[in-house]
C-alpha cells in the first residue's frame, strides 16, 4: 500500500472525533446561551376569591316588623343571613332606597352563634357593617334614650354613592346575646335628628321569637318602655304621625309592616 494512503486512513478516525467534539461543544454553548438570555416566564398573579361567611336565606320568614304608617309607599326589604360556620343570625330590615338622598333606614338584629365571643365596640361595629357606604368622619356622641335603653350613637358621612349624613346606633345585650344596630341616612344639608331615630326605633317590634324564649321576654320588657314617639297615651295618640321621618309622604290610614 502506498505510504500516503496508509497515513490518511490512520488519521481519519482521530479527525472525525475532533470534528464531532467541536460540533457537540457548539451545541452545548448554544443551549446554554439560549437558557441564559431568554426572558423569564411571566407569572400572572391569581387573586384569591373572597367568600363571605354569611349566607342569605331565600324566602325569609320575618321575625321582626318595623311599622311606620307615613312610609307606606317607601320601598321595604327584609333579609336573613346565617353564618356558615358559627350559626349566627342577622335579621336586616331596610326602609327606603339604599342609594338616594331621601331618608333611608337600616336596622339589624344580630343573634350571634359560635362565630364570635364578644361584640365589637360601637364605632368599629358601625364602620364595619356600613363599609359599603364608605363611612368617613366617624364620630361618637352621647347615648340616645330609647325604648331599647341607651343607644350608642355614631355619626358619619358617606363616601360611596349619593353623599349623605348618617346617624348610626348600637345597643348590645348579654342575656340573651343580641345586638341591635343600624343607621338612618339622609342627603342634603340636613342631619337626621336624634328624636327622629328614637321615634323610628319605637316602631320596631318582635313578630316571632321561635325557639328563643329569652328573646321574646326581652322584647316584651322593651315594649313596656315604648313612648309612642313621645306620647304615652295609646288611646288618644297611638303611634302618632311623625312627619320628620318621611316628610314628603302624606298620612296613611293603614300601617306598612316590613316582612308582611
Amino acid at each position: 500500500m502506498h505510504p500516503a494512503l496508509h497515513s490518511w486512513r490512520d488519521e481519519l478516525p482521530a479527525a472525525l472525533v475532533r470534528v464531532l467534539a467541536y460540533v457537540g461543544g457548539l451545541a452545548v454553548l448554544s443551549i446554554f446561551a439560549a437558557q441564559f438570555f431568554q426572558s423569564p416566564p411571566v407569572m400572572s398573579t391569581i387573586a384569591p376569591v373572597h367568600r363571605s361567611p354569611w349566607t342569605e336565606i331565600e324566602r325569609p320568614f320575618p321575625a321582626f316588623a318595623l311599622t311606620i304608617p307615613e312610609a307606606a309607599d317607601v320601598p321595604a326589604h327584609y333579609a336573613i343571613r346565617r353564618h356558615a360556620q358559627g350559626g349566627g343570625r342577622k335579621d336586616i330590615l331596610e326602609l327606603g332606597e339604599p342609594d338616594s338622598a331621601a331618608p333611608y333606614l337600616q336596622v339589624e338584629i344580630y343573634r350571634p352563634g359560635s362565630e364570635t365571643r364578644r361584640f365589637a365596640e360601637p364605632r368599629a361595629a358601625i364602620t364595619e357593617s356600613a363599609s359599603a357606604l364608605g363611612p368617613i368622619d366617624v364620630q361618637s356622641h352621647e347615648p340616645l334614650t330609647s325604648k331599647f335603653g341607651p343607644l350608642d350613637i355614631v355619626t358619619f358621612d358617606t363616601a360611596n354613592g349619593t353623599p349623605r349624613h348618617c346617624l348610626g346606633f348600637v345597643r348590645a345585650y348579654d342575656d340573651p346575646r343580641l345586638q341591635l344596630s343600624g343607621w338612618f341616612c339622609q342627603g342634603g344639608a340636613d342631619f337626621i335628628e336624634r328624636s327622629t331615630l328614637a321615634c323610628a326605633l319605637d316602631r320596631l317590634s318582635l313578630l316571632a321569637a321561635g325557639s328563643e324564649p329569652k328573646v321574646g321576654a326581652l322584647f316584651a320588657q322593651i315594649e313596656l318602655n315604648r313612648s309612642f314617639c313621645g306620647q304615652r297615651d295609646t288611646i288618644l295618640a297611638s303611634t302618632p304621625k311623625y312627619k320628620a321621618l318621611w316628610k314628603a309622604l302624606a298620612t296613611r290610614p293603614d300601617p306598612r309592616r316590613i316582612g308582611r
